[in-house]
């Protein structure tokens, strides 16, 4: 019997699949192409990822793929001041995009996968009548708006308000209208229950997941450091707002008192794109930028402990996964490991002041915690975060009843 067809619309291009913002998007993918004859519809907003074009086609029966362009998507993105739309909106609204999926719909296809809520809006009314469409918000996003807000002066903090108010009524709108809505944890999605008490229903929690044999501490990786230096290590996006600020924090408040208590001790901060905030970080003694890396395996396999100082964070963060299944240690705040399944022999290195993490990770570098914290870590990840395991939840989505499930 011959698979079904599926429409696949995401923000960005799911691909490569160790690329922290796009992870969750490509094992998803990857999962349902076994399942699914897929037409992928989504955005290209990083020139470099033109070179995936073909990897992220053999996953598909079609791919839709167009350029996004950041600065004039920011542009555009101010009309939803005119129309009271969430600016989200109108950034990735596209004429094309809109004429190729209306096209793939109104051919016949009646199962669709959005992937992040501004996505939805190329859906119309008569499509959510006719098809099984589930949404995979991942995050409350609306709601990280909201923490961005107090941290921010006139007018920006306005403007993140009025940003976390219209988004959240889209993604109401878009729950509202969805067969089902998915979030990344079940923090995440009880959050959602009570914003949108009406589609309580149909709100799921999906975790994210691992690939345990990628990130293996088995493998044969060169390091990357000094001989003698003792590595804390960030991973991550470093145009990302949340990542920004949590390494300015760190760098600035809390690495100083660690280095003075251990000079041998370096914080390196791993990712594309840092801002010139981050990269002015360097100015403090014992901070690294590396900027985009071929590969983050050789930093965590050689860190001392991987660090996750977040204080805006939503659902279960990759960068605590992988870490675990690299076998490392984590120091991380409490709304880093929000969501996180953490196994009952694994004894989570947790904190939210300055001093409290200092000393987690004086702790750490000092040789004052088991000696088998990470392997510990790496077995609850192996144990609790499959990707097959999760991903097969969004097949049952699919193909079940409109609000059936958990």
């Amino acid at each position: 019997m011959p698979k079904p067809h599926l429409l696949f619309l995401a923000h960005r291009i799911p691909y490569p699949p160790n690329k922290g913002d796009k992870i969750r998007s490509f094992n998803l993918l990857k999962h349902l192409a076994a399942h699914y004859r897929i037409h992928l519809g989504c955005f290209v907003d990083d020139p470099a990822d033109w070179r995936y074009q073909d990897d992220i086609t053999a996953y598909c029966e079609e791919a839709h793929l167009q350029a996004l362009h950041p600065r004039l998507a920011k542009l555009k993105s101010l009309r939803g001041l005119l129309t009271g739309q969430a600016l989200t909106v109108p950034y990735y609204a596209d004429a094309r995009m809109h004429d190729w999926v209306h096209k793939k719909l109104d051919a016949g296809i009646d199962r669709v996968l959005v992937f992040s809520s501004a996505m939805a809006q190329y859906l119309r009314p008569e499509d959510h009548a006719k098809c099984h469409v589930v949404v995979d918000f991942v995050d409350v996003d609306s709601d990280k708006w909201r923490q961005y807000a107090p941290s921010h002066r006139f007018p920006m903090k306005q403007l993140y308000l009025r940003e976390s108010r219209e988004l959240l009524a889209f993604e109401r709108e878009t729950s509202a209208r969805a067969t089902a809505g998915v979030f990344v944890s079940h923090e995440e999605a009880e959050l959602f229950r009570q914003l949108s008490p009406e589609t309580a229903r149909i709100t799921h929690a999906i975790d994210n997941g691992v690939d345990v044999d990628y990130f293996s501490p088995e493998h044969a990786y060169p390091s990357p450091f000094q001989i003698g230096e003792h590595h804390l290590v960030f991973t991550g996006a470093m145009d990302y707002w949340a990542n920004v600020d949590a390494v300015r924090w760190f760098a600035e408040s809390i690495f100083p008192g660690i280095y003075k208590q251990c000079p041998k001790a370096r914080f390196t901060i791993v990712g594309a794109r840092p801002s010139p905030e981050v990269k002015r970080l360097e100015e403090i003694e014992g901070v690294q930028v590396t900027g985009a890396v071929k590969d983050v395996r050789p930093y965590l396999a050689y860190a001392a402990a991987a660090v996750a100082p977040l204080r805006i964070a939503r659902g279960v963060q990759n960068k605590v996964l992988e870490a675990m299944a690299m076998a490392r240690p984590v120091i991380a705040t409490s709304q880093a490991m929000d969501g996180l399944r953490v196994c009952e022999d694994v004894d989570p290195m947790v904190a939210d002041t300055p001093d409290a993490l200092n000393a987690l990770a004086v702790a750490v570098l000092t040789g004052e915690i088991p000696d088998d914290t990470g392997a510990r870590n790496r077995a609850c990840v192996c144990r609790h975060y499959s990707w097959a395991e999760h991903m097969g939840r969004f097949v049952d989505l699919l193909e079940s009843d409109r609000g059936a499930g958990k």
